[in-house]
Formats: structure tokens, sequence, C-alpha cells
């Protein structure tokens, strides 16, 4: 079992900034893929970035590809997401995820991410 918990969720107005962290415990930190995701009010959740196991490549939707940074910290168990010129479209519930094979198996219970306009 791998446990996960977001934070550094909060209110912004347009063109802000955020940075999100995700603290994972459990099985070892540095066997996991880990992401990110959000879901808006009345959609479905959806893939945002990514990182592989050694943090050497990352992944990104391309919604946020130049705006959002994933990175991670194997010595803290701990991912981040740097989210820089938020748009009131990136609103939504982000949540952090961990993957040993192909899906991602574990969740964190999400952060709230309000952009105002």
């Amino acid at each position: 079992q791998v446990q996960l918990v977001e934070s550094g969720g909060g209110l912004v107005q347009a063109g802000g900034s955020l940075r999100l962290s995700c603290s994972a415990s459990g099985r070892t930190f540095l066997n996991y893929g880990m992401g990110w995701f959000r879901q808006a009010l009345g959609t479905e959740r959806e893939f945002v970035a990514e990182i592989i196991s050694s943090g050497g490549f990352a992944y990104y939707a391309e919604s946020v590809k130049g705006r959002f940074t994933i990175s991670r910290d194997n010595a803290r168990n701990t991912i981040y997401l740097q989210m820089n010129s938020l748009k009131p479209e990136d609103t939504a519930v982000y949540y952090c995820a961990a993957r040993g094979g192909e899906k991602f198996d574990y969740w964190g219970q999400g952060t709230q991410v309000t952009v105002s306009s």
C-alpha cells in the first residue's frame, strides 16, 4: 500500500502561481511512477502530468505544457506540481497518484485549486 497526501491548493487570481505537494508513505517511493490528475466540476478526471521513478523524464497534457512543471524529491518521498500562468479553466480538484505497473493504483484525497478571473 502507498498512502498519498496532497497539499498546497487554494484560491489564486488568473496569471498567478501555486505549487502543489504530494507526500507518499508506505512502500518504496522510488519504485513508483507518480502523476497528477485533475477533475473539474461535472467533468471526468483528466491527466495532467507524470514523472518516472528516477525523475529523469516527465510527460504533460497539452493544456498545461509550458506552464506546469512536475518534479520529485525521492529523499523526501514527495512530488510537486509547480503551476504558473494559471487560468480559470485550471480550476479543479487535483489528485496525486502512484503506479508500479501500467495503471495508477494509488490515489490521494485531492486538493482544490480555484483560479479566479
